[in-house]
């Protein structure tokens, strides 16, 4: 938010530099983005009287003898078709630094420094300027976009520096304002803060006004829609005059770069960046009904805003009515068939508090943001809403550009704007700092902050003005003592049950590290996803209703749809990553995330969620297959050093028979398998995927455990093949088990080959295993793994038919 020096001190006594002003920003919780100098690039020019003006035979020039007062007497020869004898215009000096201008003599190209010259033969010390040459337009000082000398007043000194006169000596602070605090969101809430952080008086704007015994007969103004408007204000103002506005209001609104437009809209733009409330007027000929109607749109209704944009709406949208069509889009922009005219008489104002998300929501789904919308979307309070209408109304009276009606209507659901009254203990305040502030300290910071304090004992009663709706209890009055009384009084300290250590990462974080590594290692990019997801997310995986994944906890003010719930899987997320990586060429990859899913206790929430650190892994491409991702799951158990079991599974976004639960002690902890046809069609991927999805948490004593090693083994280890004959039935895991058990010197077990067709039986299938086997205490003798090999196809045969192949 901009904020010009010289606004700010119509409200309070600044008498510190404005380097030093910022400082004291900073130290009080507002953070300048930037301190700006205007007319920075302009120097050395002051103002000069012209004395003698002689045309240059046959060119345009004029050679000038100009006063520039204690600076001397020079010669200037100057084009302009302005230039006269007796005229008193900016002279730039030798050694001046003006801007430069195009061939267009509007367009800046950059700021040049004033030499001495020659112009067609005759000498020239310094150069007359435009209002272009300086910075300086229309709303700036009057005839500064005249293509021409920009001409200073009568009573102007000569040689003294021009830049005060054209309001080019001023600061513009850009300061950026938290989301907590919408009241500063505007030069007066801004002064309240300087003013509390000086130790200075504020002095408030002027609203009185004095009302006309002039009614507007029969005027009516109805909300319907409350929850979305809970204040509406509107005031009839007539025998209005349409006129510029004058220079000191023009000046303000071009340091912060709103163009001046008419003195009635102008107001509205004035106060709105003076208040923080944002205005409109509505020109009463082009209102139908003698009313005004606050209401939802409804489905397909349009309207055109006053930059001539049409826009549909929906039933989401709030709109302010006449008796008979929309005329504005509510919080956003002002409707095209009532705006302020030439030939506008009657108008009538409207100051109003809107629903921030309701205003946030329009904005994003029509692409159309405003100033007005900005600041509704942070928040507007009731206060600002009145003390604005009030402003205004004294404003029109002030540049005496309309006469004030007594017809005033006020909509509003009840809602006080008198200070409400809040009590807190002052030793909990100080337990939140971990120092003692003292008392006295107290008491006038929080005088200054306008909270009207008192203290009896520990305990520290304050009146909270209506525009702080951040304050909430003892924590938020601790922030606001320490910003003012300074951090450089809190004393480092340790918290209570702090200890020292080494340092170092945990048990968790190693582990985690370590399995990130592994699976890196095997060609896996690491990808981190927003915790949120959509509720088309959840179509998309085909869940059921009473799916547990479907109990998601919906945000309040969400970003957009798309992310509306907190995300209680990982794999919605993978395979939409997956899908953006096709579509923009990317056909065969390897991705993993480890992130937290939020599962509710119950909804509404009650209690913080249970947050659970999952691992989702996805692979896609023609070279990848399940047995891919399997290996991968194996390399992941590997990792953390447990072994995993594969039973047949079903999942709704996975194929019937390509998938499997992942069990680890006997309890299952995730799946894996290849992506359903139809979820591959509806994310219009051209390639096979293969996901998983394991419940990092829920594997035994993972982060409890130590690593423990074995020594490697000094004798020679074996290894066999084996292909075997099965019914289709029976699965890779059952098979691995089997030989698992039937020798404790296995090592590993890879299948290697699945093969099915003519040289067996069609109810049959072959796998064929690559089994490592590592002697421990002793080397194997020359019979000793066959006979392992025996033991291991005997069982096979006992325990599931199944044969060697021959």
């Amino acid at each position: 938010m901009l904020v010009p020096l010289s606004w700010l001190k119509d409200y309070v006594d600044i008498d510190i530099t404005p380097q030093e002003l910022e400082k004291k920003l900073f130290s009080c919780g507002f953070e300048v983005e930037e301190l700006i100098e205007v007319g920075k690039e302009v120097s050395k020019v002051v103002v000069g009287l012209v004395e003698e003006c002689d045309p240059i035979p046959e060119t345009h020039l004029h050679v000038c003898k100009v006063n520039a007062g204690e600076h001397g007497t020079f010669q200037v020869c100057c084009g302009a078709d302005n230039v006269c004898a007796g005229g008193k215009f900016p002279v730039a000096l030798v050694g001046a630094t003006v801007y430069m201008t195009a061939k267009d003599h509007k367009t800046v190209e950059g700021t040049m420094t004033i030499k001495k010259g020659k112009l067609r033969g005759y000498e020239s010390e310094g150069m007359l300027c435009s209002g272009t040459e300086l910075g300086v337009n229309d709303n700036m000082f009057p005839g500064g976009d005249y293509n021409g000398l920009l001409v200073l007043p009568e009573d102007a000194v000569v040689g003294t520096d021009v830049k005060p006169m054209l309001g080019l000596d001023d600061w513009i602070f850009d300061i950026s304002i938290t989301a907590n605090r919408p009241d500063c969101q505007s030069i007066l809430g801004i002064a309240r803060e300087v003013a509390a952080v000086l130790n200075k008086e504020l002095k408030m704007p002027a609203l009185d006004y004095t009302e006309t015994s002039v009614e507007k007969e029969g005027f009516r103004v109805t909300v319907d829609a409350q929850d979305l408007c809970p204040r509406y204000i509107g005031h009839y103002v007539y025998d209005v005059k349409i006129a510029e506005s004058p220079l000191w209001m023009k000046r303000r609104l071009a340091l912060v770069g709103q163009d001046a437009i008419s003195n009635i809209v102008d107001i509205t733009n004035y106060v709105m960046l003076e208040m923080g409330q944002p205005m409109h007027a509505f020109d009463y000929d082009y209102l139908e009904g003698n009313a005004i109607h606050v209401r939802r749109a409804g489905d397909g209704e349009k309207i055109v805003t006053l930059d001539s944009q049409e826009y549909e709406l929906t039933s989401n949208n709030l709109v302010i009515c006449d008796g008979v069509k929309p005329v504005a889009l509510a919080g956003v922009m002002g409707g095209l068939n009532s705006e302020i005219r030439e030939t506008t008489k009657e108008v009538v104002f409207e100051s109003a508090k809107f629903a921030r998300d309701n205003i946030r929501k329009t904005s994003r789904s029509l692409g159309k943001r405003t100033d007005a919308s900005a600041k509704y979307e942070k928040g507007v309070d009731e206060f600002a809403t009145i003390h604005a209408m009030k402003r205004a109304l004294h404003l029109i009276e002030e540049l005496n550009c309309g006469k004030v009606s007594c017809t005033h209507v006020d909509v509003n659901t009840g809602n006080s704007i008198e200070p409400k009254e809040m009590k807190v203990s002052i030793q909990r305040v100080n337990d939140v700092l971990g120092i003692e502030v003292p008392n006295e300290e107290i008491l006038r910071i929080m005088k200054n902050l306008c909270f009207q304090p008192k203290i009896d004992g520990d305990e520290l009663t304050l009146m909270v003005p209506a525009y702080r709706e951040d304050m909430e209890s003892y924590p938020d009055v601790a922030e606001e003592v320490i910003r003012m009384y300074g951090y450089e009084h809190v004393i480092p300290a340790f918290m209570p049950a702090a200890q020292v250590t080494m340092g170092g990462m945990t048990q968790k974080q190693k582990k985690e590290l370590k399995l990130k590594r592994d699976l890196c290692a095997l060609g896996a990019y690491e990808c981190i996803h927003y915790s949120f997801f959509s509720p088309a997310d959840l179509d998309l995986l085909r869940l059921p209703q009473d799916a547990p994944e479907r109990t998601a906890i919906r945000l309040i003010n969400p970003i957009n749809e798309d992310l509306s719930l907190m995300r209680t899987t990982l794999a919605a997320s993978m395979l939409n990553a997956i899908g953006r990586n096709q579509k923009k060429g990317n056909l065969e990859g390897r991705l993993y995330e480890i992130g937290k899913i939020f599962v509710p206790k119950e909804l509404p929430l009650t209690d913080y969620p249970d947050e659970r650190n999952r691992l989702c892994i996805g692979v896609f491409g023609d070279r990848e297959s399940f047995f891919t991702l399997k290996g991968m799951a194996e390399k992941v158990a590997e990792s953390l050093f447990v072994k995993f079991e594969y039973v047949p599974a079903k999942k709704t976004f996975l194929h019937p028979y390509q998938t499997a639960a992942i069990l680890c002690n006997g309890v299952e902890i995730g799946y894996l398998g290849k992506v359903a046809y139809e979820v591959k069609n509806d994310l219009d991927l051209r390639t096979d995927a293969y996901l998983l999805e394991i419940d990092v948490r829920m594997i035994p004593g993972l982060y409890e455990a130590k690593t423990s090693f074995a020594p490697l083994s000094k004798f020679a280890d074996e290894k066999r093949d084996l292909a075997l004959v099965m019914d289709r039935s029976i699965t890779c895991g059952q098979v691995e088990e089997i030989i698992r058990n039937s020798c404790k010197y296995i090592k590993g077990i890879k299948l290697f080959d699945v093969y099915e067709g003519e040289q067996i039986p069609k109810e049959k299938r072959s796998m064929a295993f690559n089994i490592h086997f590592v002697p421990q205490d002793e080397a194997f003798e020359a019979e000793s793994v066959d006979n392992f090999v025996k033991k291991i196809l005997k069982n096979l045969k006992n325990q599931l038919d199944i044969d060697l192949r021959s």
